[in-house]
């Protein structure tokens, strides 16, 4: 590791020590990131002149108020295969008017599997002409393609990657659906994914998981348990999340339909919900011991808090220090903190992912 690196990781480490220092959790595990090449995604503006165009993103000044352009021919975080491709779909885009007419953005979506997916966004109607080009240029560089405009989404192959991510010398297979959340630093995913299975091992009964997007820690922590039920609320996260269940032959999870406050609502009885009846989930079948959550960055209501309580254990993954630390006023009343890890997700950047391990006391 460069002492740049070494130094921001050290930075990160010495900052959530510090915060959660009064929870008496035991000795932060650290799993660092590789430095470059670490981001599956990227985004960016086309940036038209009188004879040119190229990618750009946007910087802003000291005070915050105005942006600056800045052109970018490579882009050093993102993967390999980005950068890679983006002088290549560049002059594609600059040799074909069809394709570059009023073209604002490109999207990148990439994978450790091979697959990449690139989305094309415009200020026009794009129309059969641009349908040909586009599929022309997919066929040419091995891709798949999406075009964009306002109301308007042209699908070349597939809307969709399928990412192949490594745990326990076991290889998971997950529909990436594009505009749908996935872990961006594919590297830093799998230690989490082992991390998380390394810490529920031994004899377990039923998993509940809440916030389970399309899979991505439900498939690996399935073989953990007897049967698994993970709930989520976004239409597109549960059909990759029922198609990747499918695809990787794992017949123990069921998925719910229901955010973590409905689900809250149907474990206490206070409601019943139609989008359980009709996916044949009864919830007296299942005896859970452990729950797992991934919640988004603002982290749980009170009312799952509450139900986490009633749970032995509960592993927990966060995206925002903050917003894990007041969670965990209320769980450390119930619980103590076995496990405590960072994830270097974002390197250079505040952002940190968190893993917690509380067990009942």
């Amino acid at each position: 590791m460069s002492q740049t690196y070494q130094q921001q990781l050290q930075d990160k480490i010495e900052r959530i020590t510090r915060q959660f220092q009064e929870f008496n959790a035991p000795t932060l595990e650290v799993f660092d990131s590789p430095e470059q090449n670490f981001r599956m995604r990227a985004e960016f503006r086309i940036w038209h002149t009188e004879n040119d165009l190229f990618y750009a993103m946007f910087e802003r000044a000291d005070e915050g108020k105005n942006k600056a352009v800045v052109r970018v021919d490579t882009f050093p975080i993102a993967d390999q295969s980005i950068n890679a491709l983006m002088p290549v779909l560049l002059a594609e885009l600059k040799a074909n008017a069809v394709l570059s007419q009023r073209i604002f953005e490109v999207d990148f979506l990439a994978t450790l599997s091979g697959e990449m997916l690139v989305t094309l966004i415009y200020h026009r109607k794009l129309d059969a002409d641009w349908e040909a080009a586009a599929k022309a240029l997919a066929d040419r560089l091995n891709i798949k393609i999406m075009g964009r405009s306002r109301s308007q989404k042209v699908i070349i192959g597939d809307d969709y990657v399928v990412e192949q991510l490594q745990v326990h010398g076991r290889t998971f297979k997950y529909k990436q659906i594009e505009s749908s959340f996935t872990q961006p630093n594919a590297i830093v995913c799998q230690k989490m994914l082992t991390w998380a299975c390394d810490t529920i091992q031994g004899e377990n009964q039923d998993l509940l998981e809440l916030y389970c997007g399309n899979g991505n820690f439900t498939l690996p922590l399935s073989l953990h348990f007897n049967r698994v039920l993970a709930t989520e609320l976004a239409k597109s996260s549960v059909y990759a999340a029922q198609w990747n269940i499918a695809q990787n032959q794992i017949n123990n999870i069921q998925i719910a339909r229901l955010s973590a406050e409905e689900f809250t609502e149907a474990y206490r009885g206070e409601r019943s919900f139609r989008r359980l009846q009709e996916a044949q989930i009864e919830l007296d079948g299942y005896q859970f011991d452990t729950v797992f959550v991934d919640p988004p960055r603002a982290g749980i209501d009170d009312e799952t808090l509450k139900l986490l309580q009633g749970f032995e254990r509960i592993l927990y993954i966060s995206c925002n220090p903050d917003t894990l630390y007041d969670n965990l006023k209320t769980l450390t009343q119930t619980h103590r903190i076995s496990r405590f890890a960072l994830f270097d997700q974002f390197p250079f950047t505040h952002h940190v992912e968190s893993g917690v391990f509380l067990e009942r006391i």
